[in-house]
């Protein structure tokens, strides 16, 4: 029987989300969990404790309650549930504001809002990454951030698109195809850009599962061609010293934080 958790901020709920996953991957167990949003008043607080006490009563077991509320008011609400209560914020908070010597003065949705200056980045790496995903155009590399290279099918643009939404990093990707085999290198624009290509490469019997998937039974997906295709982008990256990663058996969120471990590219916003 899975554990009930519940994600509860007076924002957007993401700081919780993504420490409580953190913490509760550690666990082998399932966990059903729901997320509240935005409960910005006693009256929002009052139901979520309804909610939380309901499923104590019907499970016979405190649900996990992880939650990132600003408001002073509605976090008193809610540590009266009957739930588990894990407060990030406070957790952090207290001890800082005795080391530091300073008062905090909580703001909500200063993380996540608008009013962080972070935000246009974000917004302006995301419209980057996606007007120049997969070579569409290669007018606008001088300004990207890096550039990321390899197959088809091997992780560039879920990579770009998270670079640029998590860390606000202008991430180009260009696409080596079946076309580029007989005379692979690199186009002038990549050469001019060097030192910002970033290859990602792939196990062809992994990469033939996933075009299988997309374009089955085609010269395309077949293992041959995928066994091909790999082994010789492969040997451009090491001719060309740019350096690679396998994205085989790595997350996107690894994928990406092994390009910025390798690279030395400093996160735009956290």
């Amino acid at each position: 029987m899975s554990r009930k958790v519940f994600y509860v901020s007076d924002g957007t709920a993401i700081t919780a989300e993504v420490f409580g996953h953190a913490v509760l991957s550690q666990f082998p167990i399932e966990f059903e969990s729901l997320t509240i949003p935005f409960v910005e008043t006693t009256e929002k607080a009052l139901k979520v404790i309804e909610q939380i006490n309901d499923s104590f009563i019907t499970t016979g077991e405190r649900p996990l309650v992880f939650h990132s509320i600003v408001n002073p008011e509605i976090r008193e609400i809610i540590y009266n549930c009957e739930g588990l209560n894990y407060d990030f914020l406070n957790t952090f908070v207290a001890p800082l504001e005795q080391q530091l010597g300073i008062q905090a003065v909580p703001v909500q949705n200063r993380t996540h809002g608008q009013a962080n200056a972070s935000y246009e980045t974000r917004i302006s790496a995301i419209n980057y990454a996606m007007d120049n995903d997969d070579g569409q155009t290669m007018k606008h590399m001088d300004e990207a951030d890096i550039i990321l290279l390899g197959v088809s099918r091997c992780g560039k643009t879920p990579s770009s698109l998270y670079l640029s939404m998590q860390f606000g990093i202008k991430a180009a990707n260009y696409p080596f195809t079946e076309d580029d085999m007989d005379n692979l290198r690199l186009p002038e624009a990549l050469k001019r850009n060097k030192h910002k290509l970033f290859g990602l490469t792939i196990n062809p019997d992994r990469l033939h599962e996933i075009r299988e998937c997309r374009l089955g039974n085609s010269r395309y997906s077949s293992l041959r061609q995928c066994r091909l295709e790999v082994s010789e982008v492969e040997m451009l990256y090491k001719k060309e010293r740019i350096p690679f990663v396998n994205t085989t058996y790595h997350s996107v969120e690894e994928i990406a934080t092994k390009i910025l471990d390798k690279t030395g590219l400093k996160r735009h916003m956290f």
